[in-house]
């Protein structure tokens, strides 16, 4: 890869801007450009978007709270081609140009294939997606070239067999995915280390999991005499080798705090923290919770308009705390929208979910909790 690809990223935590936060349906610019001011003020300056995200709001919001405010040599800017936004190859050029407009820049500093998949990956293929953005980037349109990856070692690593212009990689990294069997973060990381890519890590904290811990994991933490939760899941994936950047959805200025707190002064984690995680993981998988990251990808094409990770929520709540109102919260969800029986079974959801999800049987499984 060539050399400059980091030469000007701070540290190695990243403000991921898909989780931003929102008032009354908007992005609240006020709070989201004091968040911006306090991550560039501790010595951070790498911003993740994709134009899916907050339905096109992450890319507008980066413009209004960043771009416009701040010196274009003062941030790293990574964007992303998502397929649901381009049918063949002559929509990627005027996509990609309606991405940098929606930031306000001239060019982004990375450029990443969004969610890879075997099915989304022979997509891309199918319409040149690869050709056009190495073509984008001859043409100085963006820097580096990488992608955003969400299925099985083996899908990785027939991609960048194919693909050796990818100077990096980014995955979903997290210690209760690491040796999970659908998501193989370990394997996946592992492939990125034999083909010398550099790793970007999404979802540290799982998608807020990680931090909702169940009581008994709350208290092993505890015992370590301080640190978050959040601190231990983001120290873990930042202290592999070859992980140059860990991100992080942040959604307040408190979230912001604590994740500084333990990044600006980066250290890895102790022998006692690592076999805390231990037992932690241990705790989590008896309780067979969903692994829902709430990324909302599987409610944009559902026909019955069921808020899937809303109804996981409930269902993860009611194993978590039995007796607690997991129904009433169940009923204000599904008040407006879809049930989890009204489900009718087309798979939209399966095929794009990045955690591989059954989520047809899970609804079912849901059903049968909340709608007895």
């Amino acid at each position: 890869m060539n050399t400059d690809a980091f030469e000007n990223v701070k540290k190695k935590f990243g403000f991921g801007c898909m989780r931003l936060p929102i008032k009354d349906g908007e992005v609240s610019l006020n709070e989201f450009s004091r968040m911006v001011d306090l991550f560039l003020e501790n010595g951070f300056n790498y911003f993740d978007t994709a134009h899916g995200y907050l339905d096109g709001k992450s890319e507008t919001a980066i413009r209004e709270c960043l771009v416009k405010r701040y010196p274009r040599e003062s941030y790293i800017l990574t964007d992303k081609l998502t397929s649901s936004y381009f049918k063949k190859q002559g929509e990627i050029r005027p996509l990609f140009e309606k991405q940098l407009k929606a930031c306000g820049v001239d060019y982004f500093d990375f450029y990443l294939m969004h969610s890879q998949t075997a099915d989304n990956f022979a997509y891309f293929k199918k319409c040149r997606a690869y050709e056009t953005a190495l073509e984008l980037k001859e043409e100085g349109k963006f820097r580096h070239f990488g992608i955003s990856f969400h299925d099985r070692a083996e899908v990785l690593e027939k991609i960048l067999t194919e693909y050796p212009q990818i100077e990096v990689v980014q995955i979903q990294f997290n210690y209760l995915d690491y040796d999970d069997p659908a998501v193989e973060s370990g394997k996946c990381y592992e492939v990125c280390r034999k083909f010398g890519k550099p790793v970007l890590v999404m979802e540290p904290i799982k998608g807020g999991s990680l931090v909702n811990l169940p009581e008994e994991a709350k208290e092993v933490f505890a015992g370590l005499h301080g640190g978050s939760p959040a601190s231990y899941a983001l120290r873990f994936a930042a202290g592999f080798d070859g992980i140059r950047m860990v991100l992080s959805g942040m959604s307040n200025l408190e979230q912001m705090q604590d994740n500084l707190s333990c990044m600006k002064d980066f250290k890895p984690l102790s022998q006692e923290e690592i076999e805390a995680i231990d037992k932690v993981k241990e705790i989590f998988h008896s309780k067979h919770l969903i692994p829902c990251t709430a990324c909302r990808y599987c409610t944009a094409g559902c026909p019955k308009q069921i808020p899937i990770p809303d109804l996981f929520a409930c269902m993860n709540m009611e194993k978590l705390f039995q007796g607690w109102s997991a129904g009433f919260y169940y009923n204000n969800q599904t008040a407006n929208r879809g049930k989890a029986s009204d489900c009718v079974k087309c798979g939209k959801c399966e095929k794009i979910c990045p955690q591989h999800l059954p989520i047809r049987t899970l609804l079912e499984d849901v059903a049968k909790e909340f709608e007895k």
